[in-house]
C-alpha cells in the first residue's frame, strides 16, 4: 500500500561508531603525514591524499549515513552519487594536471 513503509530500523552499537571514529582519526593522521612526505606537490602525494579522502568518505557514507544497513535501492543511488563524484574529480584533476605552471620565485 502507499502508506506502508519499511519500519525495520537497524540499531547500530556504539562500538561500531567509535571504531569508525577511530578509523577516521587514523586516516586524518595519515593525510597529515602524507603531506609531509618529500616532494609534497608530486602526483604520487596527490593520489595518496585523494585515496585517503575517498576511504574517509566511504566510511562516512556507509556508517554515519546508514547506507550499510539500507535497501539495495539506496545502495544504487549512493553508488551513482559516488560515481558522479569520481567523474567530477577526474575532470577537475584532468584540467589541473595538464596546466603549465609558471615557476614563482621562492616557491620551488
Amino acid at each position: 500500500m502507499a502508506n506502508e513503509h519499511d519500519s525495520h530500523i537497524h540499531i547500530v552499537p556504539i562500538r561500531v561508531y567509535l571504531l569508525v571514529y577511530v578509523a577516521l582519526l587514523v586516516l586524518l593522521v595519515a593525510t597529515v603525514g602524507a603531506a609531509y612526505l618529500p616532494g609534497h606537490h608530486t602526483l604520487l602525494n596527490n593520489i595518496i591524499a585523494l585515496t585517503i579522502a575517498v576511504v574517509k568518505a566511504v566510511l562516512v557514507v556507509l556508517y554515519f549515513m546508514h547506507v550499510r544497513y539500507s535497501t539495495r535501492l539506496t545502495w544504487v543511488w549512493a553508488s551513482a552519487g559516488f560515481f558522479w563524484l569520481v567523474i567530477m574529480f577526474i575532470l577537475t584533476l584532468g584540467d589541473y594536471f595538464t596546466r603549465h605552471w609558471i615557476p614563482m620565485q621562492g616557491w620551488e
